[in-house]
C-alpha cells in the first residue's frame, strides 16, 4: 500500500512540476515583473516590508481581465523579484496603503497590519450622487494572511466632493501622529490622526501647482535625506493629462511640517515620460531605502492590450535618489540592486565606436529577448537602441542630439492595431547637462524600461511583438563613443503562484 501511495505522490509531483512549468509562458507575459495568473490588475496598493517579506497589495478583479469590482490582491517577496501570489486579502473596496502601527496606536495590537482605504457608500452610490468615497480601515494580526475590517468605518466620510480617494499614511515622527495624504479632484488633502481611527483635516496643496489635464490620484508623501538635509517628497499620479497622453505620474520636492506641504518649485516634473508607469507609489517601513513600484499600463488602453488569461503587470522595483542640476532638484529612480539576482550570460567591452552600427546580435546569443543593457555615451551624438526580430517588429529606444530628447518607439514594434494611440513614439527631455551619459536599458518578454543619467530621465514602455525580440542594434549615423557596455542577459524569476 505504502508504495502505491508513494508513486500517487510521485505522479502528483511530476504532474504538478509540469503544469508549473507550463504557467506563465503565456504570449506576451512578462517573466520578471509581477502579473496575476490570471484576470484584470491594475495599481499597486498598500505596500508594506514586515519581517523579511514585501507586501504587495493591488486593485484586482478576479471574474475576468477587463476592470471591475476592486479587490485587494496580494503577492509577497523576500527579494522584490520573485513573487508568490496569495489569497485575495480584501473584497471589493478601492485603492488604498498600508502601515505597521509598532506602538499599537489603533488599539488592535502591537505590530498589527493596518489597512487605510477608500470604501464605498452603497447607499449613496445606488444614488449616483458622485459622492460615495470613504476612507476605512482594516488590520491584520497574521503579517497579511487575515483581515478584519474596523466595525467604526468609515473613519473619514465624504465631504461632499467626487474623486474622494487613495489614501497613503505614513508616520510623523515629530510631532507623534500618523499622516493621510490623500486625492481630492486635483488636489491633495492632508489629514492627522493620533490613533488611526479619528482623523483631522490640515490642509490643501496643489491649486496652483503640477498637471491639472486629469483627476489626480494615487499619491505619496515621504521624507528623504539628501546632503544633509531632509527633503519632502509628494508623489501625485494624474490621468489623463501626462506628458505623452494618458495616465502618468507626477511629483513635488519641498516641505512638509506636519499641517502643509510648501514645494520647492512651481516647474511640473514627471516621474516617468514613458506612458506605462502609473499609480507608482513606495514601500511603506523599509529604513534607509526607498523603493517604488508602479502599474505597468495606461488607463488609455489598459483594457484592450491583447494578454490572456490576464492583464497588466507591475514595473520592476526602483530606488529613488534626489539630485540637483543647476538650480533645480530632481528625484532619481533607477532598479534596485536586488535586480542582480537574475543576470545570467554576459559579456563587456571597454570602449566601442559606433559608426552607423554596431550589432550585438550574434554575440549576446539571446533568443529570449530579456536583456539589461548598460553603456556610458561620451559624446552625446544621436543614437538607436533597435530591438528586432525575424519578422520584422521593431521597437527603437533613442537619443535625439538636436531635441536634446530621449524617445521610444512602438510604431513597428508588433500588435498595434487594439486602440488607434498605441502605435506611437514618445518623447522626454534630457536633464542631465553632463558630457558623458549613462544608459541602462532593461527588456522583459513585452517591455522595456530606460534609465538616463543615472535615473534624472526614466521611460517605461510596453509593447506586443510577434516574436521575441530576439536581435540587438546600436546605430549611430553621426557617430558615437560607448565606455564600459556591459550586456547581460536576463532569466525569468522563480514565481510561485
Amino acid at each position: 500500500m505504502k508504495k502505491v501511495l508513494d508513486c500517487l505522490i510521485l505522479i502528483i509531483s511530476l504532474f504538478s512540476s509540469i503544469t508549473n512549468a507550463q504557467d506563465f509562458k503565456e504570449k506576451y507575459r512578462p517573466q520578471f515583473h509581477f502579473s496575476p495568473k490570471a484576470n484584470w490588475m491594475n495599481d499597486p496598493n498598500g505596500m508594506v516590508y514586515l519581517n523579511g517579506t514585501y507586501h504587495l497589495f493591488y486593485q484586482y478583479y478576479p471574474k475576468d481581465k477587463v476592470w471591475g469590482p476592486m479587490h485587494w490582491g496580494h503577492a509577497t517577496s523576500k527579494d522584490l523579484i520573485s513573487w508568490k501570489e496569495q489569497g485575495i486579502a480584501l473584497f471589493p473596496d478601492n485603492l488604498g496603503s498600508a502601515v505597521i502601527d509598532h506602538q499599537n496606536t489603533a488599539g488592535f495590537g502591537k505590530g498589527a497590519i493596518v489597512a487605510i482605504y477608500t470604501s464605498h457608500d452603497p447607499i449613496l452610490e445606488q444614488k449616483r450622487t458622485g459622492t460615495h468615497e470613504t476612507q476605512s480601515i482594516a488590520y491584520s494580526l497574521d503579517e497579511g494572511k487575515s483581515w478584519t475590517k474596523y466595525k467604526g468605518n468609515p473613519v473619514i466620510a465624504n465631504p461632499g466632493i467626487s474623486d474622494f480617494r487613495d489614501p497613503k499614511v505614513m508616520w510623523f515622527e515629530p510631532q507623534q501622529k500618523w499622516i493621510m495624504t490623500l486625492a481630492t479632484k486635483d488636489r491633495i488633502t492632508f489629514y492627522s490622526s493620533k490613533d488611526l481611527k479619528s482623523w483631522s483635516r490640515e490642509s490643501d496643496f496643489g491649486a496652483q501647482e503640477g498637471g491639472h489635464g486629469g483627476v489626480w490620484e494615487c499619491p505619496d508623501l515621504f521624507p528623504i535625506l539628501h546632503e544633509g538635509k531632509q527633503v519632502w517628497v509628494l508623489i501625485v499620479n494624474i490621468n489623463p493629462g501626462g506628458p505623452n497622453k494618458g495616465s502618468a505620474g507626477q511629483y513635488f520636492l519641498g516641505h512638509f511640517d506636519g499641517k502643509t506641504f510648501t514645494s520647492h518649485s512651481k516647474n511640473t516634473k514627471w516621474l516617468d515620460y514613458g506612458t506605462d508607469n502609473y499609480a507608482a507609489v513606495t514601500f511603506s517601513n523599509i529604513k534607509n531605502r526607498h523603493i517604488l513600484m508602479g502599474w505597468m499600463s495606461n488607463w488609455q488602453y489598459a483594457n484592450q492590450v491583447p494578454t490572456h488569461p490576464w492583464r497588466s503587470a507591475n514595473t520592476i522595483a526602483r530606488e529613488l535618489g534626489l539630485k540637483t542640476v543647476g538650480k533645480e532638484m530632481y528625484l532619481t529612480s533607477v532598479p534596485v540592486k536586488e535586480l542582480d539576482i537574475i543576470n545570467s550570460a554576459s559579456f563587456s567591452i571597454k570602449k566601442v565606436n559606433v559608426k552607423n552600427e554596431l550589432d550585438l546580435t550574434a554575440k549576446a546569443k539571446n533568443k529570449s529577448g530579456m536583456f539589461r543593457l548598460d553603456f556610458k555615451a561620451q559624446n552625446t551624438s544621436d543614437f538607436a537602441i533597435v530591438l528586432s526580430n525575424e519578422v520584422g517588429n521593431e521597437l527603437i529606444v533613442g537619443y535625439d542630439q538636436s531635441a536634446n530628447q530621449f524617445y521610444i518607439d512602438r510604431t513597428k514594434s508588433g500588435k498595434i492595431d487594439f486602440e488607434k494611440g498605441f502605435g506611437s513614439k514618445h518623447i522626454a527631455p534630457r536633464i542631465s547637462i553632463d558630457s558623458k551619459m549613462p544608459i541602462t536599458l532593461i527588456a522583459d518578454v513585452a517591455s522595456v524600461e530606460l534609465f538616463a543619467d543615472g535615473g534624472l530621465t526614466v521611460m517605461t514602455d510596453i509593447f506586443f511583438p510577434d516574436q521575441e525580440m530576439s536581435k540587438l542594434v546600436i546605430k549611430s549615423f553621426s557617430g558615437i563613443t560607448l565606455d564600459d557596455l556591459k550586456y547581460t542577459t536576463l532569466k525569468e524569476s522563480v514565481n510561485g503562484h
